[in-house]
């Protein structure tokens, strides 16, 4: 990560010098195409060739000069890309400019300017490097934001633990528990390593590893894992598993491995210019021979000349604007629809993807628990009023279930009663007095408890809602159960029309969610998904991307959990809820501010569609400069005795850069 950081601060100390230099060389060649020059009443065109000349040395060879060490390398192993392009266009049009400039009589009539001097290129090249030091300067940026999100997982695992040593407690470093030490976790403290409760009756907020918004009870001999959160009781706990062995531990290498192991995208440019750059050279040295056998007097410096002529066209100076500018104004049309994409790597992939796997809570669901509905089991019992007498016994409880009660009680503005000799039953619900009345709400063992009867038809009610995988808690008045709560993690309103559109598509839609199979059959079914996998750890979703990857599929994932992490590195485009962990949103590639399924739908457009203004770019980038490439070559001169005029070369660079960027720019325009 340390090594990535250096290499963007390096880079992007070479783009500020390419620019303090480069900038300067376009200016004095822009103010040459005005009438009425005002740089020449300071001194002559041919001096400011020099300055030209000498501002370019910084660019070409400190700034930039790996383009062309890769482009060296490129033809030493015939590995032909963009940066041998590059490399031998914008070379040879600066060493063309420099033999121009040092030698300018050896140069037919038709390459001088009025002033008796050559045309040159250093703007040429110069810009056409800046340009692609500026995109590396891009990449460098979103690599090095891929691996912070291991460094908001590390933030999950504390520093400290208190240990128990001989009956004693005392605050320890992380690293000096090993295992079988007794460990006290106080109320709302994370969980220090792996382990087991030894000694306490606890809730668990264990979001982190299932998913799930709904608290898990402990009690003595059940696990607890790192990172999770205790809730408002102390315990005490045995170490079992420390250091790497903590499912915490895991989760990072899992993140990390997944992220190291993604393959640099072929970019388009690259595999056009393994084409492009053969051919042009090919033309070049045909051009050369043809020249120099049939060619009128000093044949050799006509064939020299319009050989380095082809290589000068040939670069095309839009091909470093081509992507970029088609990225940067796809990327903020997409954040302007609350669609934030990381990359351009990340654009084109969304673009192949077969497969979207979603995670249910936070990103099909709400992500938080809350009353779906309250039922009344007999008429002498209002549904208003059993709902008060739930959300009165829970307002002295502080477990995340009755908080969701006492906001659904808030939106029906249903008033709080006060209540006597309340008292939490843990693993079970909470008993108190209300108006003299003895209450009771809570689970089925609760009911024996306190030996109040479930009326058959009620029973079957209840059942019917748990196979449904939602949590229903019996209200209870003396020896009766009068009335139930439904409390479920409701479907986003979104999120139907979002998979509807997506299948639509032709993509498969498949959920992966670590609750249980009644609650991932019935969302699965409401919402007409293509398949679902319950009970799924974060290695489950891990491993089972990449056995659909094995079989060549291309897999997207939205998650919004710190257990979608590896899953969401391992996809191909990893996308998640803003509404959801920091760690989920530094593990993705593109991240949805609304939490909002619909964002993947536009994400998915948005990618089709600037991948298109991609392609058409590159036409505008390489179309004008094949063109001129037979007119380079001297096919007019035996008709018409005419030879390509560097203004003409200019002006086909200049016209292919403003088509890119015309074009780039429609993409503002999008109805996404």
């Amino acid at each position: 990560m340390k090594e990535e950081d250096k290499t963007y601060k390096r880079l992007l100390h070479k783009f500020i010098i390419a620019c303090i230099f480069t900038i300067p060389i376009f200016i004095i060649t822009m103010m040459e195409m005005l009438t009425n020059n005002p740089l020449f009443k300071i001194m002559g065109l041919k001096y400011w060739n020099w300055v030209q000349l000498t501002l370019s040395i910084p660019v070409v060879f400190y700034a930039t000069w790996m383009f062309f060490q890769r482009a060296w390398r490129s033809v030493v192993t015939w590995n032909l890309n963009m940066f041998t392009l590059i490399g031998i266009g914008s070379g040879v049009a600066w060493i063309f400019s420099v033999v121009a400039l040092f030698f300018p009589d050896i140069f037919p009539a038709q390459f001088k300017t009025e002033q008796g001097t050559v045309y040159v290129y250093f703007e040429a090249a110069t810009v056409i490097l800046t340009l692609v030091l500026l995109g590396q300067l891009l990449e460098a940026r979103a690599h090095g934001r891929t691996n912070s999100a291991i460094k908001e997982l590390l933030k999950l695992a504390p520093n400290k633990a208190t240990k128990i040593i001989d009956g004693k407690e005392q605050v320890v470093s992380i690293d000096a528990i090993i295992k079988g030490d007794l460990l006290r976790v106080k109320p709302g403290e994370k969980i220090p390593v792996d382990g087991s409760i030894k000694e306490g009756e606890v809730i668990i907020d264990e979001s982190m590893i299932s998913g799930e918004p709904i608290p898990v009870d402990k009690k003595t001999g059940d696990a607890v894992s790192s990172g999770t959160i205790n809730g408002n009781k102390s315990f005490v706990m045995i170490a079992e598993k420390v250091g790497s062995e903590t499912l915490l531990a895991k989760i990072i290498e899992m993140v990390n491995s997944a992220s190291r192991s993604k393959a640099p995208i072929q970019k388009m440019a690259d595999k056009i210019s393994g084409y492009f750059v053969p051919i042009v050279v090919g033309i070049s040295i045909l051009t050369f021979i043809i020249w120099a056998i049939f060619g009128p007097q000093s044949s050799y410096v006509f064939a020299f000349v319009n050989a380095i002529a082809v290589l000068i066209i040939a670069c095309p100076c839009a091909l470093g604007l081509a992507t970029p500018m088609s990225v940067m104004v796809g990327v903020g049309k997409g954040a302007q629809s609350g669609v934030l994409i990381k990359d351009a790597e990340s654009l084109e992939k969304m673009n192949d993807i077969e497969i979207v796997i979603i995670d249910k809570t936070g990103t099909l669901t709400e992500g938080k628990p809350s009353v779906e509905k309250v039922i009344s089991a007999n008429a002498k019992y209002p549904e208003d009023d059993i709902l008060q007498k739930i959300i009165s016994l829970n307002s002295s409880s502080e477990h995340p279930l009755a908080q969701a009660t006492l906001r659904y009680g808030e939106e029906k503005k249903i008033a709080v009663k006060p209540v006597s000799n309340f008292e939490a039953v843990t693993g079970k619900g909470v008993v108190a007095t209300l108006d003299g009345a003895s209450l009771a709400l809570g689970n089925e063992k609760l009911m024996e408890q306190v030996k109040a009867a479930i009326a058959l038809d009620l029973e079957k009610q209840v059942t019917a809602e748990q196979k449904l995988g939602k949590t229903v808690s019996y209200l209870s008045e003396g020896n009766a159960a009068i009335g139930f709560v439904v409390i479920s993690d409701k479907i986003k309103a979104s999120s139907q029309e979002a998979i509807r559109k997506l299948q639509e598509e032709g993509l498969k839609v498949i959920m992966f969610t670590g609750d249980n199979e009644d609650t991932a059959k019935a969302v699965s079914d409401a919402l007409h998904l293509d398949g679902y996998k319950a009970q799924m750890m974060p290695e489950d979703k891990l491993n089972e991307i990449k056995r659909l990857q094995s079989e060549g599929k291309k897999v997207a994932m939205a998650g919004d959990g710190i257990n979608d992490a590896p899953a969401l590195s391992q996809a191909d485009i990893g996308i998640a809820m803003g509404t959801g962990t920091d760690v989920a949103i530094e593990s993705a590639s593109i991240t949805l501010v609304k939490g909002d399924l619909n964002g993947v739908v536009k994400a998915r457009s948005l990618s089709h569609k600037v991948m298109k203004n991609i392609k058409q770019n590159l036409f505008f980038a390489l179309g004008y400069n094949t063109i001129g490439i037979p007119i380079a070559a001297g096919v007019l001169y035996p008709l018409f005795g005419l030879l390509l005029s560097p203004m003409i070369a200019a002006l086909a660079m200049s016209f292919s850069s403003v088509s890119v960027i015309t074009n780039a720019l429609r993409l503002r325009r999008l109805k996404l």
